[in-house]
Order: structure tokens, then sequence, then C-alpha cells
């Protein structure tokens, strides 16, 4: 989940790592990586997904984005039409289109480690203010800002939102957005990891200082690997794409991995592999390089 930014300059010749095991999986980002600054998917890119899944390689896409943004992606569903949204915290079904989506699985943030990570991060940088994301709502304090081009289902302080008898009780926290209006975005997720400790996992996605807290141990990479193991599927054979900080783990892990020539200088660090920016079909470019190898 980002807003449409570049973070450093495109990158015009892909570089390709050595392959060590052909791919069965290729795990993608969507904004920024994926999708174009427009939130369109190119007709190539389709293509490349297509061919990519008519060659018996599935195809997730992993994401900060919670199930109800997924509509951009849910007319491109082949196979089996899963995908990781909310930084891993849930397994999504996107058969059926908008408004149907299946939660498959879900990795919660407990309401009492959520609480402790909203007291700590105020403490560590006043002027902090939360939202909160469920499986089904969407609920912010009322000085949190408009940036999600929704309306929330509540507006309360977080201690209210999160309370056992809070709104929304009945359904499992997926993740705490937490927004500062003044600090840097990188200085600002050092801190929260920091003041948060192991109480959750915390990471960004957007260029702003928002920042993004799932469960503890709940990542992309994490779930990821839940759902490879679940198909036999080894991290040697995972392709992966992102482009910004909640994609580093993700991409540390695969057995192959590029960053976007948009991409964030810490998911530079993490890829084994660079490709062209988003607006240059980054990850159609590599795919079809990929495919052409197979044969």
């Amino acid at each position: 989940m980002r807003e449409n930014d570049r973070v450093t300059s495109a990158t015009r010749q892909p570089w390709t790592p050595a392959a060590a095991l052909p791919p069965r999986l290729i795990a993608t980002d969507l904004d920024g990586t994926l999708l174009r600054d427009d939130k369109s998917v190119s007709p190539r890119t389709v293509a490349a997904l297509a061919a990519a899944e008519e060659a018996g390689i599935e195809v997730f896409f992993v994401t900060g984005r919670p199930a109800r943004w997924m509509d951009v992606v849910s007319d491109h569903v082949h196979g089996h039409g899963l995908a990781i949204c909310g930084n891993g915290a849930a397994v999504v079904d996107l058969h059926g289109g908008a408004g149907t989506h299946r939660f498959v699985k879900v990795r919660e943030l407990a309401r009492e480690n959520a609480l402790h990570a909203t007291r700590l991060l105020r403490e560590a940088a006043p002027g902090t203010v939360f939202a909160v994301e469920q499986t089904f709502g969407f609920h912010q304090e009322p000085d949190y800002p408009h940036l999600h081009m929704e309306t929330p289902d509540n507006l309360r302080p977080a201690e209210e939102l999160l309370a056992a008898d809070g709104p929304g009780a009945d359904q499992p926290v997926l993740k705490i957005l937490a927004y500062h209006p003044d600090l840097d975005p990188d200085a600002f997720l050092t801190l929260a990891r920091v003041a948060v400790g192991d109480r959750a996992n915390v990471t960004r996605s957007s260029p702003s200082a928002l920042l993004e807290l799932s469960g503890p141990g709940v990542s992309k990479a994490s779930t990821l690997a839940l759902c490879c193991a679940e198909r036999g599927i080894s991290q040697e054979e995972v392709v992966a794409f992102g482009d910004m900080p909640n994609d580093v783990e993700m991409l540390t892990w695969a057995g192959q991995s590029y960053a976007m020539g948009n991409a964030h200088p810490d998911v530079i660090a993490a890829a084994s592999g660079r490709t062209v920016a988003n607006n240059e079909d980054g990850v159609a470019v590599v795919i079809e390089r990929m495919l052409a190898e197979r044969t």
C-alpha cells in the first residue's frame, strides 16, 4: 500500500541473477511494482502473467493492500487466484470479483499487542495518530488524515477502537496504521521498530511517514513461506518483485528477487537482481525473459 511517488531514479537495463532451480511461483508486490503509477495493469503485464500461469508457474499477488482494494487485479486472476494481503496478515481468494473475496488464512495482531504498541509509539513519537484495519472494517482516530480514499467506519481514539468491546470486536485486527505529520519516513520506521520491539512487526510502503504494524513475525515473507510449504514449493523456486521496505523480507527470502528501477535503496540492497521501473513493465520484462529461457 503506497502513494504514487518515485523513490529512486530508474535503472534502464535489468540485471538477472543466475537461477539455481526453475521457478514454480512468482510473488509480486502491486503498487510501485506490478501496477503502473496510474494503478493500471498494462496489457504487456497481463499477457506476461497469463503466459506464466499457462507455463505452470503460479502467480501470487503479495501486497500491503487490504482485500477490499484488490479490484485492481481481480480481472487478471488466473489459476488459483490467491493473494497475500495486509503485508501477510491475510490470504484471500480473489475468485468471484469485487465484494466477494474470501479469507483463506488470517494472521491477526492481538489487541493486547496493538494497544501496547500504540502506547509505546505515542510516547516515542508524540503526534502519531492511528487507524485500525480489520478483515471487514476500517476505523481511525479523528486526527488521522484522509489518506486512503475511503470513509472510516468509526472515528474514535485508538484505545477505544482496540478495546475488547470496541467497534468490530468480533473481527480480527489485521494491522495498525501509524501516521506522523512531521517525521522523515525512514527515521520514523527506525524509531518505531526500536520502540515497539517484538510486540509487532513494523514496516512501511508509503513515501510518507505512514507505518504498518502487523502481528509479531507476520510479514509478506513469512506468509508466502507458509503458502509455498503447503504447495511443496521451496524458496529457491520462488521469484519475487518489490519496491518498498515492506518487500525487503520477501525479496531476501526468495531464491530470485528483483528490485524495481524505482525501488527504495533498502530494497535494492536486499534483492538479488534489478529490473526496470513499474511504468516500464519491469515485472513483465523479467517474466518474458524467464519464459524464453525455458524453451
